[in-house]
């Protein structure tokens, strides 16, 4: 790793272990706090009431995040396998430790990419999602399992593929025919 990298990962993570709130907090935001976000994009697609609306959104959030998570992150993954923080530096994580590759974060491509689309969707959820999105990649730093170019990557992955799906559905989309 880097120096820089190094300096900002000891920077967040030298927080950890020094108030049990403050553990439990970033343990909550790293490992959970995503299945909170994804009870209210469920919650989002239920309420909304007209079809297509709601069929585009589904698309939208479903795709972004298959797209970032499942095939870009995956097939960096594929080819490049960094060691995780507690690997390198000796250090017990504050949540279980993951073995895959570290490089990009796979929490950031799905989250941001989820956020993104919530964005386009609506932009006051959005705002709280690209908000409690950027939450879940500082923790995951603060529990010691991601290098914060990790998140950096997956954020970029992230947001990027939301982008791209939102304009291939909005070109592919059928013209609606005028009265």
């Amino acid at each position: 790793m880097n120096n820089i990298d190094v300096s900002i990962f000891s920077f967040i993570h030298n927080l950890a272990g020094k108030w049990w709130l403050f553990d439990w907090l970033g343990i909550f935001f790293a490992d959970y706090l995503g299945y909170f976000l994804i009870l209210v994009v469920v919650f989002l697609l239920i309420k909304e009431r007209d079809w297509k609306r709601r069929i585009h959104f589904f698309s939208l959030v479903v795709l972004s995040v298959i797209l970032a998570r499942g095939i870009i992150a995956e097939t960096i993954r594929f080819f490049y396998e960094p060691s995780r923080p507690f690997s390198s530096l000796g250090i017990q994580p504050l949540i279980d430790r993951v073995l895959s590759s570290s490089f990009p974060s796979g929490h950031a491509a799905a989250f941001f990419a989820l956020a993104l689309a919530v964005f386009y969707y609506n932009r006051r959820w959005g705002w709280r999602f690209l908000g409690l999105a950027l939450l879940i990649g500082l923790a995951r730093i603060f529990v010691g399992v991601h290098w914060p170019s990790d998140i950096l990557a997956g954020t970029i992955i992230g947001l990027g593929s939301a982008f791209l799906i939102k304009n291939f559905l909005e070109k592919y989309q059928p013209k609606q025919k005028s009265d």
